[in-house]
């Protein structure tokens, strides 16, 4: 078991891997919040740290008046309705047509 916790306000999405009793759990979590925020076309997800784990799945950093512009917009944009679906992994795992 393992967990992140996250706060969305409309598309405005932020978000950390928090805890973990079975190695990388909170992982898991963090590519299920990725997968469900690209299903939703929210744009970026603030997580607090730049981490070298974090920059290998290619989170960067922005400068603050552009992340202050980004969450300014993101405020006006309706959120989505926040249950998870089965299909939002396809987001993340490429389709079976690709592998074969």
């Amino acid at each position: 078991m393992g967990g992140l916790y996250c706060v969305a306000l409309g598309k405005a999405v932020f978000g950390e891997s928090m805890f973990t009793f079975a190695t990388d759990a909170s992982k898991i979590a963090l590519a299920a919040l990725v997968s469900f925020c690209r299903h939703h076309a929210i744009e970026k997800i603030d997580c607090q740290q730049t981490t070298r784990h974090l920059t290998s799945l290619g989170a960067r950093e922005i400068e603050r008046e552009k992340f202050l512009g980004h969450v300014a917009t993101a405020l006006t944009l309706p959120g989505p309705r926040w249950v998870f679906d089965d299909q939002y992994w396809d987001e993340l795992l490429p389709s079976k047509s690709a592998i074969t």
